[in-house]
């Protein structure tokens, strides 16, 4: 009697076992679909989006750090989508009215000291912008990743202590972009960027960029703070301070016009 109701108390441990086991692994199996069954542009796009909007006008300080100087300037700018944008320095005074247009593929950059505009050549489309770790290729390729990369979820890594996708992109052939290859972690809660590292054709890292300080703007959810490290020159950094921004709101075409380059300020 005592060995059947040994028995009975044991079987009744190993279905209870059992449940937990099935249960536990329905839910990792439901945490896992959750997580791999994102599409991968769908998750980029979202966490472009939440830094560029269909449309923004904002102010943006940019401070260059370097082991011999540090160098800071205030912006305003103007995007309507991937396609056109507006940059124009506020301060310092010695550099205040310089401008940047981009329209499609284009980028003009008006002096004001010298009341000149230079239409910015493919040769010099990797050179830095403004001094920055950021190049003139930069701004045109923005936000152009679905259309110019393939893209592919490849882990879920935390960051920050933050739970984030890691999804690799591979250019496409004849696209028109300068990276091997790209990495980027987007937060899976509110789907913003928190790391991209950026590869040459060798796989050797050349710069990466750290998103952070999430603040609401005008209703939004966003990173403020965006940091480009260059890994070449480990003393040098470019740190995009979002100070305002707005979204979605109605901005003139006439803004991105080569009069409005040279209007002055």
């Amino acid at each position: 009697m005592k060995i059947y109701l040994s028995l009975t108390k044991r079987l009744v441990i190993i279905k209870i076992l059992m449940k937990n086991l099935i249960f536990n692994t329905l839910l990792a199996f439901t945490a896992y679909t959750q997580i791999y069954s994102q599409n991968a542009e769908e998750i980029i796009q979202k966490a472009e989006n939440a830094v560029k909007g269909e449309t923004a006008h904002g102010t943006i300080e940019m401070t260059i750090a370097t082991s011999e100087f540090t160098r800071s300037l205030k912006m305003e700018a103007w995007w309507i989508g991937n396609d056109k944008a507006l940059i124009v320095t506020k301060s310092p005074a010695m550099e205040a009215g310089n401008k940047t247009l981009k329209i499609g593929n284009e980028i003009w950059s008006y002096l004001r000291n010298t009341e000149t505009t230079i239409k910015i050549p493919p040769s010099m489309m990797l050179q830095s912008w403004n001094g920055s770790d950021y190049t003139n290729d930069d701004l045109v390729h923005a936000s152009n990743l679905t259309k110019d990369y393939y893209l592919k979820i490849i882990a879920v890594e935390k960051i920050n202590n933050e739970d984030c996708w890691k999804i690799e992109l591979t250019p496409k052939p004849d696209a028109p972009v300068v990276w091997g290859k790209v990495y980027y972690w987007v937060r899976h809660q509110v789907f913003l960027p928190s790391l991209i590292q950026y590869f040459d054709e060798k796989g050797t890292m050349v710069r990466y960029m750290v998103y952070s300080d999430i603040k609401t703007m005008h209703g939004r959810l966003m990173p403020s703070k965006w940091i480009m490290y260059n890994v070449k020159k480990p003393d040098h950094s470019t740190t995009m301070k979002v100070d305002d921004m707005n979204f979605d709101t109605k901005i003139s075409d006439n803004i991105f016009s080569y009069q409005e380059l040279e209007r002055g300020n």
